[in-house]
C-alpha cells in the first residue's frame, strides 16, 4: 500500500515534466525553423537586391558608352548635313536659342481663360507655393508659360550662387537633409507633410537627382525650384549625376518633357538644362560637415572646385570622347568607308533635290523631323569647322589624322588636343559620381564606369585637410534608406521608397541640429505596402528582379550559347554548374551569386548537369519582323533603350515618325560604334519594312515594340522558390 502511495504521488509530476519536455522541444523545433526561414528570406532579399543593382549600373555603363560616341561623333563627324549642325550636333549641343535669355521668353506666352491649372505670379509668395501644391496632389499640370518664368528665375538666381554653399545651425533649430527622390512626387509630399514645409525655421538640404526614373520629374524638380525662389537662404539643392541632358535622355526627364508640353518643350529642356548645370556642387554645414551627391576622390580638393567654372560642366561625360578614341581606333577606316557611302548617296539625293523649290525645303526640313531635306542641304566645304577631339594628355595615339566626310570632300582632322578644363570635369564628376569602399585607396568605379571607389583612409585624409567631421552623399539607393560606412564617418541618405519594387526599399532623411548628430527618419510609401508581409514583398520585389535578369539573359543569347557550346566538349546540351556559372559570369560581368540563382534561372539533368538552353525558354520576342536577321534582332533586342534615345531626338515632335533616311544614317552610325558586323543591305530591307504604308516614314514605336523580351510564363505570383517557404 505505502508503494502505491507513492506511485500515485510522483506519477502526475512525471507526467508534467514529460510535457514540459516535450513542449521545450517543440519550442526548439520552431524557432530552428523560424531562424532557418528568415536566413533563408534574407538570403533572398539579399541576392534580389543584387540583381537590381548590379543591372542598374551596367545600365550606367552602356550610357557611359553611349556618352562616348556621341561626343565622339560631335567631336570629330560634325557638319555632316552641311547644313548648320548635324544630328549628332543636335543631341549633345542644341543650338542656345538667345530668346530664353530675355524675359519676353515667357511672356509673350498666352494663357487661355480655358486654362484650369496653378496661376503664379513672382515674385512667389507662400500661397503660390501652396498653390502649386496643391494643384500637384490633383494631377494638374503647370501652364508652359509658368514653368518657364519659374525656370527663368532659378537660373537668375542659381547665377549668383557658389559653387559650395555654407550654412550655419546657429540660426535655425534643425537642417534637413534629403537623399534621392527621382521623380517620385509622393515621397516628396510625404516628406513635407512629416517634416513640415520649407520655411525660414524648416531649412532643407535636397542632395541631387531630383529627375529621372519617376513620372513625376517635372513637378518634383518645379517644386524645388519654387521654393528655392521663395526661401533661398533656407532650401538649398545639391547637383547630381542625373542633372545632366544625356543622363536625362536615357532615364525619361527629356521624354517626360516632350510628352507634358508639346508646344514648347524643348525651351523648356533647355531651361531645365541650364539650371541642372547652375546648380551648386556641395553643401557644408558649419565647417564640419560636407554634403555631395556621389562622394570624393583622392584628387578632390574643396578650395580648387569652388573656383570651377560649373556652368560649363553641361554634359558630365563630356571628354570621355578620348577614351572612345584610344579604344576604337582600329575600327575608324570602316567607319570612314560606311560614312563615305552615306555622303556619296546624300551628293545624289542633293542633286535631285535642288529641282525641287528651296523654300519648300527649307520649310520642311525647320518644320518635320522626319524630312530628309536637312541632310541634303548644299554648304561652302570652307565654311565647316570640325572640332578637335580631345584626348587625355597621357594617352598614346597613332593614327596621324582622321579622315572626315563631308558634303563635298574628305577632310583631314589632326589628332585630339588634351581637354582643356580636364582637372575641373573631374572633379565634378567625382563628386557627382563616386561611391565609398570599404577597402583602402581610390580606384575607378568599374561597375558604373564613372567616377572612383574611396576608401576609409581617402575619407580620412579629406577630413584632416578641410577640418571636417563627416560626410553625407546620397547616389546608391539603401534598402533602409540609409548607411553608415566608415567608421560612421561616411552617411549615405536616400529619399525615393519603393525605388527597384514596390516594398524593395524604405526611404529616409538626416535631421542634424547643433550638436551635429545625424537623426534618421524612414518611411515608405503605397498604402499597399503597408498590406503586404514581408515574405509577400520579398516574393514580389524577388520575382521583378528575375524578370529583369532573364531579360538580360535574353539579349546576351548568341555570346552566352557560344560560350555553353565551347564546354560542351561532348554536344549533350548540358555543362557543369561550375561551367554555367562561369560562363555567365564572363558575358555579362553582373557579380552575381549564380549557383544561388541557378535554380530560378535553368534546369538540372537527373546527374546534375545543366541544360544550359533552357534559360532561354520561357522568353520570347515580340511580333518580330520576317527580314530581320538573327544578328541585327539579337543587337535591336540587347541596345533596344540606346537606339530609342536616339531616335526620340531625331523624332522632335514625338509623333513616333523618322524619315527611312534618317533610320539608315542614324543606324549605321550606331552599328559602327557597336562593332556589329551588319551588312548595308540588312539595313535597307529593315529600313523599307518597317515603313509600312510606304510614304518615306516610319512609325519606330511599333518598331520598338516588335523588339521587346515577352515573358512566356509570368510566374510573378507564384512562389519562385519551388520548396523554398518548406524546411
Amino acid at each position: 500500500m505505502h508503494n502505491l502511495r507513492l506511485k500515485n504521488n510522483f506519477g502526475p509530476s512525471a507526467a508534467v515534466e514529460g510535457m514540459r519536455h516535450k513542449t521545450n522541444l517543440a519550442a526548439v523545433l520552431i524557432q530552428r525553423w523560424y531562424r532557418r526561414y528568415m536566413a533563408h528570406l534574407e538570403m533572398r532579399r539579399r541576392y534580389t537586391w543584387n540583381i537590381f543593382q548590379s543591372i542598374e549600373y551596367a545600365g550606367e555603363q552602356d550610357q557611359l558608352q553611349l556618352s562616348s560616341f556621341f561626343s565622339f561623333m560631335l567631336d570629330n563627324f560634325t557638319q555632316l548635313n552641311g547644313n548648320g549642325p548635324d544630328l549628332i550636333s543636335q543631341l549633345l549641343d542644341p543650338v542656345v536659342d538667345p530668346w530664353l535669355d530675355r524675359e519676353t521668353c515667357y511672356s509673350m506666352i498666352a494663357v487661355p481663360n480655358s486654362y484650369t491649372g496653378p496661376r503664379l505670379s513672382f515674385p512667389l509668395s507662400v500661397t503660390d507655393t501652396n498653390t502649386l501644391l496643391n494643384a500637384f496632389k490633383e494631377q494638374q499640370t503647370l501652364h508652359a508659360r509658368y514653368l518657364l518664368q519659374l525656370l527663368y528665375e532659378t537660373k537668375k538666381l542659381l547665377r549668383q550662387m557658389p559653387n559650395i554653399v555654407y550654412l550655419s545651425t546657429s540660426y535655425t533649430k534643425d537642417i534637413t537633409i534629403c537623399g534621392d527622390l527621382h521623380g517620385r512626387l509622393d515621397d516628396l509630399l510625404l516628406i513635407f507633410y512629416k517634416n513640415g514645409l520649407p520655411s525660414a525655421e524648416t531649412p532643407y538640404v535636397f542632395n541631387g537627382d531630383f529627375v529621372d526614373r519617376g513620372k513625376k520629374s517635372i513637378e518634383v524638380a518645379t517644386l524645388l525650384f519654387a521654393y528655392f525662389l521663395l526661401y533661398p537662404d533656407n532650401m538649398h539643392l545639391n547637383r547630381g549625376n542625373h542633372e545632366d541632358y544625356l543622363m536625362n535622355l536615357r532615364y525619361g526627364f527629356t521624354k517626360e518633357v516632350m510628352q507634358k508640353y508639346k508646344t514648347h518643350g524643348r525651351q523648356i529642356l533647355q531651361l531645365f538644362q541650364d539650371v541642372f548645370s547652375l546648380l551648386p556642387v556641395a553643401t557644408v554645414i558649419d565647417g564640419k560637415v560636407l554634403i555631395v551627391h556621389g562622394g570624393i576622390s583622392d584628387q578632390t580638393d574643396l578650395d580648387f572646385l569652388n573656383s570651377v567654372e560649373r556652368h560649363k560642366v553641361r554634359r558630365l561625360f563630356k571628354y570621355t570622347s578620348s577614351l572612345f578614341v584610344a579604344k576604337h581606333n582600329g575600327r575608324f577606316s570602316w567607319l570612314n568607308s560606311l560614312l563615305h557611302s552615306c555622303v556619296s548617296s546624300r551628293k545624289r539625293r542633293c542633286h535631285l533635290m535642288r529641282q525641287d523649290s528651296a523654300a519648300s525645303c527649307c520649310s520642311s526640313s525647320s518644320s518635320s523631323s522626319s524630312s530628309s531635306s536637312t541632310l541634303c542641304s548644299p554648304r561652302s566645304p570652307s565654311s565647316l569647322s570640325p572640332r578637335p577631339c580631345p584626348l587625355s594628355p597621357s594617352m598614346h595615339f597613332t593614327v596621324n589624322s582622321l579622315q572626315v566626310p563631308f558634303l563635298d570632300s574628305l577632310s583631314s582632322l589632326s589628332p585630339p588636343s588634351p581637354p582643356q578644363h580636364g582637372q575641373e570635369w573631374k572633379q565634378i564628376v567625382d563628386i557627382l559620381w563616386s561611391d565609398p569602399k570599404n577597402q583602402d585607396g581610390c580606384h575607378p568605379n568599374t561597375f558604373r564606369g564613372g567616377g572612383c571607389y574611396f576608401g576609409p583612409d581617402v575619407t580620412q585624409r579629406l577630413m584632416h585637410q578641410h577640418g571636417l567631421q563627416l560626410l553625407i552623399r546620397s547616389h546608391e539607393c539603401k534598402q533602409e534608406g540609409y548607411e553608415l560606412c566608415h567608421g560612421g564617418q561616411v552617411i549615405t541618405i536616400f529619399s525615393a521608397s519603393n525605388y527597384y519594387e514596390e516594398g524593395s526599399n524604405r526611404g529616409a532623411y538626416i535631421k542634424m541640429g547643433r550638436d551635429l548628430v545625424p537623426r534618421f527618419y524612414q518611411y515608405q510609401v503605397g498604402r499597399g505596402t503597408r498590406k503586404l508581409t514581408l515574405t509577400q514583398r520579398v516574393r514580389v520585389a524577388e520575382g521583378s528582379a528575375l524578370r529583369a535578369l532573364k531579360e538580360k539573359l535574353f539579349t546576351h543569347r548568341s555570346e552566352l550559347m557560344a560560350g555553353f557550346m565551347e564546354c560542351d566538349h561532348n554536344n549533350t546540351a548540358c555543362v557543369s554548374v561550375s561551367d554555367w556559372a562561369q560562363v555567365l559570369e564572363t558575358v555579362l560581368r553582373l557579380d552575381l551569386p549564380w549557383r544561388t540563382l541557378r535554380p530560378h534561372l535553368v534546369r538540372l539533368t537527373a546527374e546534375g548537369a545543366v541544360e544550359y538552353q533552357s534559360c532561354f525558354e520561357d522568353m520570347g520576342s515580340g511580333a518580330q519582323l520576317a527580314q530581320v536577321t538573327p544578328n541585327l534582332a539579337e543587337t535591336l533586342f540587347r541596345y533596344r533603350t540606346d537606339i530609342e534615345i536616339i531616335f526620340n531626338i531625331i523624332d522632335k515632335d514625338h509623333s513616333g515618325l523618322i524619315s527611312t533616311e534618317e533610320f539608315r544614317q542614324m543606324w549605321r552610325l550606331f552599328s559602327a560604334h557597336l562593332e556589329v558586323d551588319i551588312e548595308d543591305r540588312a539595313i535597307d530591307d529593315l529600313a523599307r519594312s518597317i515603313d509600312f504604308n510606304k510614304d518615306g516614314s516610319i512609325d519606330f514605336t511599333e518598331f520598338l515594340e516588335a523588339f521587346r523580351v515577352v515573358h512566356k510564363l509570368d510566374n510573378r505570383d507564384q512562389p519562385l522558390c519551388g520548396r523554398t517557404e518548406n524546411f
